[in-house]
Order: C-alpha cells, then sequence, then structure tokens
C-alpha cells in the first residue's frame, strides 16, 4: 500500500507518517504544499492520498479537483479541521472516499484507509474481470473452479491484494475454499517460491502453542530431546496460513500480536532472538468483528490480520458453478478410483443443481466421489446420488434404452448450459469437437 500524506503543518505530517508506520504501513510519503502535491499525484501512483483542506496558494479541493481525473483509482481521505456539511458534500462530489474532521482518532482512520484500499481493489478487480471468458482464471489462482462473476471479481481482487505483501484475511463459510485462495495469494505475491505453511489454529493446544509457533531449543523442558524448528521459522521467506484463527484462545493472542509487530521472537529454551520475514493469511468461517464486540478477540490484532478481507461465499449463492465443480470432481474420482464415467445425467445435475449445501465444495466433492463409487454406467444417474425419482430398468433392452435416452437429455442440458457452443459443450463431456458433431447429426438423422 502506497500513501502520500498532504498537508501544509510539519507536526501533523510527521505524526501521521509515525501512526500509519506504527500500524505497519512503510510505504509512506508526505507532502507539505498543494502545488508539488498535485505534480507528484499526476506523475506517481499513489493508492491513497490524505489530504488537508486548509493550505496556503493551492487549496485541498483544488489539489483534489486537478488530480482525481488523472488518478481515477487513486483514493483521497480528507483529513480537515473544517466540519462543515457543504464542504463535506463537494469534496465528496469531487471523488473524495472519506471525509474525516481533526483530530482525528486513530481507529477511525485506519478503518477508513482499509475500506478504501479495499474499495480501489474491488473496482480493479471488477474492471479486469469485464473481459474475462469461462476459464480465464489466473494462473496463480488455477485451482480455484469457477465460472461466476462474482468469484472472478474477488480472485481478481485477491491478486492485486496479494503483490502488496500485506496480510489478508479470508472469511466464509467451511468449505467454501479459503485454503485454496490462500495458496493463489501466496503464489501471486512477491515470494511464490518460498514455503507454503498451513496451520489449523483450532488444532494446536494451549499448552502446545509457544512450541508449535515459535519453537524450542533442547531442553527446554522435559520430553525436548532435540531443537525444534516452530511455524514461523518453518515459513520465513514465504507465507504462514492461520486457518481458524477465530479460535486461538484470548489468552495466546498477545503474544501472536507480538510476534507480527516486531517480526522477532524467542524460541523456548532459547537466548537469541529470531528475525523473520513471513506473509501472514488467516481464515475464519466465525463472525470474527462480533468476536471482538464480545472481547474473545483483540481488535489490534483484528488490525494486524485484516489488511485487505476477502469474503468467499457459500455454493448456494453461486449455483452456476454447480456444473463446472461437478465436473471437476468427477475426473478426480473417475482418476481416484479407476473408472470412465463420462458425465451426469440431466436428472442427476437438476439434483446437484437444487441441492442447498450447507457444507459447500467440500460436500459436492464428497457427494460426486461417493456417486462415482457406487456407478457401474458412463453416466451419473439420481441413483448413485441417493436418489430414486426414475428406477433402473430391469432388462437389458430396456436399460440400454434408458442409457441413451439419458444420454441425449444431456447433451441437450450441456448446450442449453453453454448457449450453444460446441467447443466448450464438448470440453464438458470429455469429447472432441468433431465426436460432438457426429452425434449431433446422427440424432438428427435419428429424429427423421
Amino acid at each position: 500500500m502506497r500513501i502520500l500524506i498532504v498537508d501544509d503543518e510539519k507536526v501533523s505530517l510527521t505524526s501521521v507518517r509515525r501512526i500509519l508506520q506504527w500500524r505497519g504501513i512503510s510505504d509512506v510519503e508526505i507532502c507539505d504544499n498543494g502545488k508539488d502535491a498535485i505534480k507528484r499525484i499526476q506523475e506517481e501512483d499513489f493508492d491513497i492520498v490524505l489530504l488537508d483542506l486548509l493550505m496556503p496558494d493551492v487549496d485541498g479541493m483544488q489539489v483534489l479537483e486537478s488530480t482525481k481525473s488523472f488518478r481515477p483509482r487513486t483514493e483521497f481521505i480528507i483529513l480537515t479541521a473544517v466540519d462543515d456539511i457543504a464542504t463535506t458534500v463537494k469534496a465528496i462530489r469531487l471523488g473524495a472516499y472519506d471525509y474525516l474532521v481533526k483530530p482525528v482518532d486513530n481507529e477511525l482512520l485506519f478503518l477508513s484507509i482499509d475500506r478504501a484500499y479495499e474499495r480501489k481493489g474491488l473496482l480493479a478487480g471488477l474492471s479486469a474481470t469485464a473481459s474475462f471468458d469461462a476459464g480465464d482464471v489466473p494462473a496463480a489462482f488455477s485451482g480455484i473452479v469457477t465460472r461466476n462473476p462474482r468469484m472472478k471479481a474477488l480472485i481478481s481482487y485477491a491478486q492485486i491484494m496479494a503483490r502488496s505483501g500485506n496480510p489478508v484475511m479470508i472469511t466464509g463459510e467451511s468449505g467454501t475454499g479459503k485454503e485454496l485462495m490462500a495458496r493463489g495469494i501466496h503464489r501471486a505475491g512477491p515470494a511464490p517460491d518460498g514455503p507454503f505453511v498451513p496451520v489449523n489454529v483450532s488444532a494446536i493446544p494451549a499448552t502446545m502453542f509457544e512450541s508449535q509457533f515459535f519453537g524450542h531449543a533442547r531442553g527446554a523442558f522435559t520430553g525436548a530431546e532435540n531443537h525444534h524448528q516452530g511455524l514461523f521459522e518453518q515459513a520465513d521467506g514465504g507465507t504462514l496460513f492461520l486457518d481458524e484463527i477465530g479460535e486461538l484462545p484470548i489468552g495466546l493472542q498477545s503474544k501472536l500480536l507480538r510476534v507480527l509487530e516486531d517480526k522477532t521472537f524467542t524460541p523456548l529454551g532459547g537466548s537469541k532472538a529470531i528475525l523473520v520475514d513471513i506473509r501472514l493469511i488467516s481464515a475464519t468461517n466465525a463472525d470474527i468483528d462480533r468476536a471482538c464486540q464480545e472481547g474473545k478477540f483483540r481488535i489490534d490484532l483484528l488490525y494486524r490480520l485484516k489488511s485487505a478481507c476477502i469474503h468467499l461465499p457459500p455454493l448456494r449463492e453461486k449455483k452456476d458453478d454447480i456444473p463446472e465443480l461437478a465436473l471437476h470432481f468427477l475426473q478426480k474420482s473417475c482418476l481416484r478410483h479407476g473408472k470412465k464415467i463420462l458425465s451426469f445425467s440431466p436428472e442427476a445435475m437438476d439434483i446437484l443443481i437444487h441441492k442447498d449445501y450447507p457444507g459447500n465444495i467440500r460436500e459436492i466433492s464428497q457427494i460426486v466421489e461417493n456417486a462415482v463409487i457406487m456407478a457401474d454406467d458412463s453416466a451419473i444417474l439420481p441413483v448413485h446420488l441417493g436418489e430414486l425419482r426414475k428406477p433402473l430398468a430391469l432388462s437389458a433392452g430396456s436399460r440400454l434404452c434408458t442409457l441413451k435416452e439419458n444420454y441425449d437429455r444431456h447433451l441437450s442440458f450441456v448446450l442449453n448450459f453453454t448457449k450453444g457452443d460446441r467447443r466448450e459443450a464438448a470440453r464438458i463431456l470429455g469429447i472432441t469437437v468433431r465426436q460432438l458433431q457426429r452425434k449431433l447429426a446422427q440424432r438428427k438423422q435419428e429424429a427423421g
């Protein structure tokens, strides 16, 4: 995150810069007059400009008016002693993101900066996804299977946030793919070749926290027969992913916060502090803001972890991903279990699309794998999903007829789903375009 502070009062400049650097924002520059500010903003790319209004010669409103059109993606936050509604309205109309009256509460300033930065990234993401095709997901995030516009906007936003190296918090229900998103951010970040160390915080006993995170020296406690390298040291030069961070006991949160602030720690039984360079990504399915309000989670730790926040939607809010996910898990499960199942019957796909999936992507993965284990046909049928809408025919002749009818209906379903795109339909069906054309020609001939 790159920030420019514009203010004619040097005391204000230095104090705000010190506050931001304490917050962990190191790329902060200052400017003490409006004229120079206009030149710098037009020539350089800043993420956020903290702008004072009352300055001699060229005031803050003139700076905003002269630069916003040159830098539409730069967010301007007004910091001023002028508490006037008309001035506020004018600043917002000229493109300011927020208007804060001095003296500004530090937490309010941090919140405004975080939200402005998220808005900048999200707008850039929405713009970037406007030209996306169905399979057009950045290589770093190729593990995420989606054709949903909302998910693609989030991926684009995540890619922007990844480049900064700042902490990212990923929220969402269980099974929505938080670790996949975290791995994508790691690969798209400044140290993709470094280690990625995933940790389930809820699985670490409170008594083992310091030993697991900070490591211990030989003889540090009874049973410590060898030196143990902690998770922070294992992740040095890469990414530490703390899953279920909301489950971290309140008594241990201060210890984690101290390491995040100092970037140093001392192993249990050790005498020398170790400096680490890590990118921290955290994830939770809990309402972390409510936890802060209830005193179960430290708000200062939340600010350290939540430089940017990505909320993953549940599967029920992106039904258009279900056919793509079902095919993806079908192919993986067939490979794992040595089966050759080509597709889903229309009835089976209809069942999958209309399920609620409280377990989200993890649940559909398990449903499809179970269906593959059960199936002995070339297509997944409702009965393989535990449904008995249409019982399978008993005679061999009628059974073959049922399979052919199912395949024909599935072919029609896939063509309708792809809006007639034969190349995409062939990909979903697992056949070549030429094979698809032959099947369509044959079906047309049989129809007479």
